[in-house]
């Protein structure tokens, strides 16, 4: 479990931390009213983030500051002092905030923020910057919040990360750069991806606002002015992340079906669509499979539509389970589904599909009551030739009725 340090010498407040952290978090909390209980405690444990306040009885100047960075702890500071001047020299070293006590609302800020740091672990950046001064202090500034890092100089490079890497999920880019600029590198990353699919910060010192209004029609997220505070980045930065896990959450639903989370009929043929461009010249082979559970009107009947359901959640996760990650699996109504499987010929198909056909024979459920349910499904498979996707499913569909006609608990393939 991952653990959380606290020092604060007033320990009521202490107390009320750490119970309002364990209460809302998976979190391990140790507390320490000095530096010297701190140093323990670092001594012994690796801890994810350190709550600190700046005035202790043995370092009453903020000496644990400089304590912790030198250990190369990350740190958010809690403290009364509101001095503006005291808060800008403290926000300057490689602290991640600076959160005065001002009761239970900034504790839940506090709470909040270690939420999306802890997020922030699955997030990777891409600092576009010729200045290696502040190419190294976003990179800083960024590593500091959990996040992965990539780095380089100008948009060309930029382009040739974004394919060895297509999972990163923010771009901060700077306007003025050699070989290829700002404006220009946001023009070619929105030929290929949305603003839903990855988000651009454009970071510059161009006072111009037509150049920053160009930004923002060409594709930019959001626009940030240099210099800027420690403070403003890290909003922007995560409030970019936080945009865009809403809206893959809200994409993933809209394609994904309620009951087995498998991908749903629409966004089956969507995706099918996509990859039949992508193999128009290879004319790569693939299989298509339509599979129904059979009597399922019996599962309903005789035990219930919670075991009904509990048969076709089991189904979806053999499915799931004896498939490659690039093949495609979708459930098209109730007690059918679609699978599609990759790059395949006929013999490997029909061995993947008789080892699904027996995972689904040999699995048990149980009703409500406790009774041992077992089903089976019957399977009918096209390799996909010369025809369209909607006459392979029909063909597939065909198979699968000829299946249900024969015995079912079977497979046909063509």
């Amino acid at each position: 479990m991952k653990r959380i340090l606290i020092i604060e010498d007033n320990k009521t407040l202490a107390k009320l931390i750490s119970k309002k952290i364990s209460l809302e978090l998976d979190f391990e909390v140790d507390l320490a009213h000095k530096l010297s209980e701190a140093k323990l405690f670092l001594k012994m444990f690796n801890h994810f983030i350190v709550l600190t306040d700046l005035n202790l009885p043995d370092a009453p100047n903020g000496e644990v500051i400089d304590y912790l960075i030198e250990k190369n702890s990350r740190t958010i500071v809690l403290t009364s002092n509101i001095d503006k001047k005291f808060r800008k020299q403290i926000m300057s070293k490689n602290i991640i905030d600076y959160v005065n006590k001002g009761g239970v609302n900034d504790i839940s800020y506090i709470i909040n923020t270690i939420k999306r740091l802890e997020k922030n672990q699955k997030h990777k950046i891409l600092v576009v910057d010729d200045s290696m001064v502040f190419r190294k202090q976003m990179v800083n500034m960024l590593e500091n919040l959990f996040i992965k890092v990539f780095a380089v100089a100008h948009g060309e490079e930029a382009l040739n990360m974004l394919q060895t890497h297509p999972d990163i999920s923010l771009v901060l880019t700077d306007y003025n750069m050699p070989v290829m600029d700002g404006m220009q590198l946001i023009v070619e990353i929105r030929k290929k991806y949305t603003k839903n699919d990855l988000s651009v910060l454009v970071v510059s010192s161009n006072e111009d606002d037509e150049i920053t209004a160009k930004f923002l029609k060409n594709g930019a997220n959001d626009y940030i002015k240099k210099p800027f505070s420690k403070e403003e980045f890290s909003c922007r930065v995560n409030n970019a992340l936080e945009a865009k896990e809403n809206i893959d959450a809200i994409t993933n639903h809209a394609r994904r079906d309620f009951l087995t989370g498998l991908y749903n009929r629409q966004y089956f043929f969507k995706e099918m669509d996509s990859y039949l461009k992508q193999i128009d010249q290879t004319h790569e082979q693939f299989a298509v499979a339509m599979i129904d559970i059979d009597n399922i009107k019996n599962i309903n009947n005789t035990y219930g539509d919670e075991a009904g359901d509990r048969s076709i959640i089991t189904l979806s996760e053999i499915l799931r389970s004896c498939t490659n990650h690039k093949d495609l699996v979708s459930r098209f109504n109730s007690e059918e589904f679609c699978v599609v499987l990759k790059n395949i010929n006929r013999f490997s198909a029909h061995d993947i599909f008789e080892r699904i056909r027996k995972e689904i024979e040999n699995v048990v459920i149980f009703s409500d009551k406790g009774e041992r349910i077992k089903f089976t499904a019957s399977i009918g498979v096209v390799i996909h030739k010369d025809d369209t996707l909607q006459e392979s499913i029909n063909q597939a569909d065909m198979l699968l009725y000829k299946a249900k006609q024969n015995g079912k608990n079977q497979i046909v393939i063509n």
